[in-house]
């Protein structure tokens, strides 16, 4: 039973569509398989992700505006036959990243015809230098953007965002309950966490080990090592259970607290050291006998195929803001599969990250089998007609229609004003 889930995951064959099957051993069959590897990857970043084929007219952008009332801010976007979309930015970084969006972003799309926002992504990026904020800093507005135009797509081709990205295979998303207690001892921490999963009927829930970036330090000290077991004995056998390090360790800490999630039965174990230490992260993964899961911090798409092409990861985890939005995102996701990889994105706590992340899951034929879930954004007023956005039986309706699928409560909207600089 230990070895299950590992197993499942670990076993990938090349799909048919990659024209590869299993290689031996032998070096010159290694060499030739790592060969049609590079060719399969390339091919799948090179395919176009979004369905627009019956859009016939162009879509011109005739305005990119960015809206703010206080720490919330909107992106509408209008094309110049007067179509509109818009969008929740995450909130917690745009409050910092704004000036990039006005300054560096916006300024390059106003004219361009949405239809081609796949070359777009490239242009924009030697826009000005952008390639030198590469992180958060560009990627947050540029996905706050994406969401907006995609938005605007949907509704000019009667399609949700997740059916511009690709088929609907998920119209309904079992979640995990996220928690984080790190701070909090090991019995004030099960409590809270058993309080937020009850409350969700989630079959599935992940916590916080270490002390983030630590350099193995534990926040309180002991925490961790009590609270393996103990939330594996307080939910039982049939609980599907994560624990995220925030890459708390060194690789042998890293492993050393790996082996005693194997001796729970861990379902994964997410950037068990620092995102950017991939050695030491393909080290991990190869020790311990539990999923590594990691990409919530990653912003290279040349850095997530070394990650999965290495097997360095057993589970992906693109953030569709962190990393720039859908388009990209669905990109990741695909490289994944091609070696029988899932992909179990991060979702970022603010705005309507947690709407944007149903619609991209929904579309994903490799998706977990359980995504974050951390509750919605009551302060953003919407109304959603084709579903509760509640956790009900432990599983959240995907909203259909349109674009985004919901509508934002106009009155909320008006009082936003446009940020100039």
């Amino acid at each position: 039973m230990k070895n299950s889930r590992r197993n499942f995951i670990k076993k990938s064959t090349w799909g048919a569509a990659a024209g590869i099957t299993a290689f031996s051993l032998a070096p010159r069959a290694h060499a030739a398989d790592k060969s049609h590897q590079d060719e399969a990857l390339d091919r799948v970043l090179a395919e176009p992700v979004l369905r627009i084929a019956d859009l016939k007219d162009p879509v011109w952008i005739d305005s990119v505006e960015l809206l703010r009332k206080g720490d919330n801010f909107l992106c509408r976007v209008r094309s110049r036959d007067g179509a509109e979309g818009i969008s929740v930015s995450n909130n917690m970084q745009m409050v910092h990243l704004y000036p990039i969006f006005v300054n560096r972003i916006q300024p390059f799309f106003i004219g361009k015809d949405a239809r081609d926002w796949e070359q777009l992504l490239e242009e924009v990026y030697v826009y000005q230098s952008n390639y030198k904020l590469q992180n958060l800093a560009f990627w947050v507005p540029l996905a706050t953007l994406e969401f907006a135009i995609l938005d605007l797509l949907g509704k000019l081709s009667n399609k949700s965002l997740g059916a511009l990205i690709g088929d609907i295979h998920h119209p309904e998303i079992a979640v995990y309950q996220a928690n984080n207690y790190r701070g909090k001892s090991a019995a004030e921490s099960i409590d809270l966490i058993e309080k937020h999963v009850r409350e969700t009927e989630a079959r599935a829930l992940k916590f916080k080990v270490g002390g983030r970036m630590s350099h193995n330090k534990d926040y309180p000290p002991g925490r961790t090592e009590a609270l393996i077991p103990l939330v594996r004995e307080r939910f039982g056998d049939d609980m599907v259970i994560y624990a995220d390090s925030n890459g708390s360790y060194t690789a042998e800490e890293a492993i050393r607290i790996g082996k005693i999630m194997e001796e729970y039965r861990y379902d994964f174990y997410e950037e068990p050291v620092p995102f950017d230490w991939y050695e030491e992260t393909l080290e991990v993964t190869k020790a311990v006998n539990i999923p590594v899961a990691g990409g919530e911090q990653e912003p290279s798409m040349h850095g997530f195929r070394w990650l999965i092409k290495e097997d360095a990861l057993d589970i992906v985890q693109p953030d569709i803001f962190y990393f720039g939005g859908m388009v990209r995102s669905m990109k990741v996701a695909k490289m994944a599969a091609l070696k029988g990889k899932p992909c179990t994105p991060h979702i970022s706590g603010s705005g309507l990250g947690y709407l944007y992340m149903m619609h991209f899951v929904a579309a994903l034929p490799n998706a977990g089998p359980f995504h974050e879930f951390k509750g919605f954004n009551k302060e953003i007023p919407l109304d959603s007609p084709t579903s509760s956005l509640n956790s009900e039986g432990g599983k959240v309706t995907v909203p259909t229609g349109p674009g985004l699928g919901v509508i934002l409560d106009p009155e909320f909207v008006a009082a936003h004003r446009v940020v100039k600089e």
